[in-house]
């Protein structure tokens, strides 16, 4: 049997952001989600190659789990096939801490896990967000309660991925390949020879799919 999905909660002090409380007044905001053993200032390294126009604020995973902290843990979970339950406990401590945040346009950025985390956030919460980009992840197995209203919705997503990714199991790109185009309105990029990462060519590709998205 599955096992109970944890009570999990977003560290507030340990989130980064690039404004201070205030300069983020009536700017749009974009989350980072950062990738298994990892933390909040793993992603923040990209953001001077994003567009200046959102606030940007990078979250630390819930879970202390390696060299760093984890959406889901791989000692209770498949890696690329986490139980969909312990990937809902931690998109909802999102959930909850975005629910601290002043109501503003939001999107999405995650890498790996933290990919799979910003679809799962889309899934539970379809209207809440304006776009997603996930770098390097997947889409978490089974079908959602609120995925009708996701389809209905179609928000923007950006999936990149290199052809050299070995991290990621076939059967979650084929999976997410599938699921990806019923859902969302898919911009999906595939980069020669690039392994568990991000270039600098999908930097900017990333760059140009926000610009396009943005709303203040």
């Amino acid at each position: 049997m599955p096992l109970p999905s944890p009570d999990l909660t977003i560290d507030r002090d340990a989130v980064l952001w690039s404004a201070s409380e205030r300069d983020r007044a009536g700017r749009p905001l974009l989350v980072l989600l950062h990738g298994y053993a990892s933390d909040e200032a793993d992603l923040f390294g990209i953001s001077a190659y994003l567009p200046l126009e959102p606030v940007i604020a990078s979250v630390r995973a819930p879970i202390p789990e390696g060299q760093g902290f984890a959406w889901f843990s791989r000692f209770t979970n498949v890696p690329g096939d986490p139980l969909a339950a312990n990937a809902d406990a931690a998109a909802r401590a999102v959930l909850d801490w975005l629910d601290d945040q002043p109501v503003t346009p939001t999107g999405l950025l995650g890498f790996s896990q933290g990919g799979a985390m910003a679809l799962q956030l889309l899934r539970l919460a379809p209207e809440r967000f304006d776009y997603a980009v996930q770098l390097s992840g997947f889409v978490v197995q089974g079908d959602g309660a609120d995925d009708a209203r996701l389809a209905a919705h179609r928000p923007p997503v950006f999936w990149g991925r290199g052809t050299a990714d070995e991290t990621i199991p076939a059967a979650s790109i084929a999976r997410t390949t599938a699921w990806l185009p019923d859902h969302t309105e898919l911009d999906a990029r595939i980069y020669e020879g690039m392994g568990h990462s991000i270039s600098t060519r999908e930097l900017a590709d990333i760059a140009a799919f926000i610009r396009l998205h943005l709303r203040s």
